[in-house]
């Protein structure tokens, strides 16, 4: 394809459709937002933080909802960004649309291994002596199945699997209450609002105990910029994009700070281990005996969430990166129903591999833990990029930044208060064993994208497509469909 086609894809010919509804939009933003770490990873996190773990939660959900309000300003300044690839390209230069996309795509492809093999083990729990194979190809087969007929098809599935998570943390929230307020006995003691603070206090692990909790913690929120990737095909982006970001901070109060509040008050924080489900834990208090099967059951429907969220941002992403020139010209081609079909078969042959490492040997578990935990660095170097990109948007273009309608609040100088929580983070991830490890791992993945960016920058075709598709973006007598 010459500069002439890549013109035509970058323009009216090759764009994603606008079929997300508000009820789409909104969903999507709680399913990202509630992750399967809520339902599977908050025993480990109360485990090691006790109460304290509450402003844990508070602080990180206060923290990213400016990263998601940089997002939304950017991404509304100029509706011809697709995602967040496109304004970083734009604003911070190709380089940046390069590392961002092909990292977020990682991050998403890493996830979306870890939920395949999460779903087999789950079947496991439930259909005993079934062949892990068999759920674990299912599952990518289900999931292209949905995506590939309309991009309307995808909010539908999202819109009804995360209802189910919302329904299950209700329904523990309603239980807990009822527990609590009528002084249920149990054989850790009196259910009652005082377990938050008679058990060593609020901090009982001391200031270390808190810091272990944000390096767990900050792994439940991956996924709540997928409002962001969806950006493109959205109605009404304008109305609909900052009523979803706007409702992050309530959710995270009540679907995260909610949800251990009543668990940690019905029973104390010091019964909580790693590795078991404090969901389950809770309803087999009440005397529902079929908890773990209900509850296997969410976490299934979350981890499929998860995967098909992934197979959706991967192909996004993948599909703008090639309009960008920095990924083969394939992935930039729509079905006639304008979904990234290529772009989407990449992401489910990739999550295959995961019914291969379901194979690989006992030890996996282990291995998969620091995988998760690299993808979750990655994910922390997007949100550094949108701060990034804001604060050149806000330096190169004043009269934008002056004119939006949905003004970061704070602006610059909140950035870097975020910026220097996510040193915090870094060095709260060096203070535990298995997260160091991770963490000294992540720099493989960039050294890898530097070489690819070596050879990519100097390319005819990445050149052009590029220089057509910023041109694009920056011609404001072009409609943005």
């Amino acid at each position: 394809m010459n500069s002439t086609g890549a013109t035509a894809d970058a323009g009216s010919e090759q764009h994603l459709r606008r079929a997300l509804s508000n009820r789409h939009i909104q969903l999507l933003a709680i399913g990202g937002a509630i992750g399967t770490g809520l339902f599977m990873g908050s025993g480990k996190t109360i485990s090691v933080a006790g109460p304290s773990v509450i402003f844990v939660y508070m602080i990180i959900g206060f923290m990213l909802f400016f990263v998601m309000r940089a997002m939304g300003e950017l991404l509304l300044s100029n509706l011809k960004y697709k995602s967040f690839s496109d304004f970083a390209s734009d604003l911070l230069g190709p380089w940046a649309g390069f590392f961002t996309g092909w990292t977020y795509w990682f991050c998403w492809v890493v996830t979306g291994v870890a939920d395949v093999i999460a779903i087999a083990g789950y079947t496991d729990a439930l259909i005993p002596g079934v062949p892990l194979w068999i759920p674990g190809l299912l599952v990518v087969v289900i999931l292209l199945a949905l995506n590939l007929p309309t991009v309307a098809a995808f909010g539908e599935m999202e819109f009804w699997f995360a209802l189910i998570k919302i329904v299950a943390i209700v329904a523990l929230i309603a239980t807990g209450l009822v527990m609590v307020f009528t002084g249920f006995q149990h054989d850790a003691g009196t259910a009652s609002f005082s377990n938050l603070w008679e058990h060593g206090g609020m901090f009982p692990q001391g200031f270390m105990g808190f810091v272990a909790g944000f390096q767990i913690a900050v792994f439940a929120f991956v996924g709540i910029e997928l409002v962001g990737t969806a950006a493109a095909e959205t109605k009404d982006p304008k109305r609909n994009l900052p009523k979803a970001i706007n409702a992050i901070p309530i959710r995270v109060l009540l679907f995260y700070v909610g949800a251990l509040i009543v668990l940690m008050a019905v029973t104390p924080w010091t019964e909580y281990v790693a590795g078991e489900s404090p969901f389950i834990a809770m309803f087999a208090l009440a005397g529902l005996g079929i908890a773990a099967t209900v509850v296997n059951l969410v976490v299934l429907t979350s981890a499929m969430s998860s995967a098909n969220s992934g197979i959706y941002s991967t192909s996004r992403m993948v599909f703008g990166l090639a309009q960008d020139g920095d990924a083969p010209r394939m992935f930039a081609r729509l079905s006639k129903r304008r979904v990234p079909q290529n772009a989407l078969f990449l992401s489910c042959i990739l999550l295959l591999s995961g019914v291969v490492l379901l194979y690989a040997g006992k030890d996996i578990g282990t291995a998969f833990d620091m995988v998760t935990t690299v993808s979750a660095v990655c994910f922390m170097f997007v949100w550094t990029i949108f701060l990034c990109s804001y604060l050149k948007y806000r330096r190169t273009r004043p009269e934008k930044a002056a004119a939006s309608a949905f003004k970061m609040p704070g602006g610059v100088f909140m950035v870097f208060v975020v910026l220097a929580f996510f040193v915090f983070i870094l060095w709260a991830l060096t203070t535990q064993p298995d997260t160091l490890t991770a963490l000294l791992v992540t720099p493989i993945w960039f050294a890898i994208l530097i070489v690819a960016w070596v050879f990519v920058r100097k390319s005819p075709h990445h050149i052009a497509r590029h220089e057509a598709h910023i041109a694009y973006l920056r011609d404001e007598t072009i409609d943005a469909h």
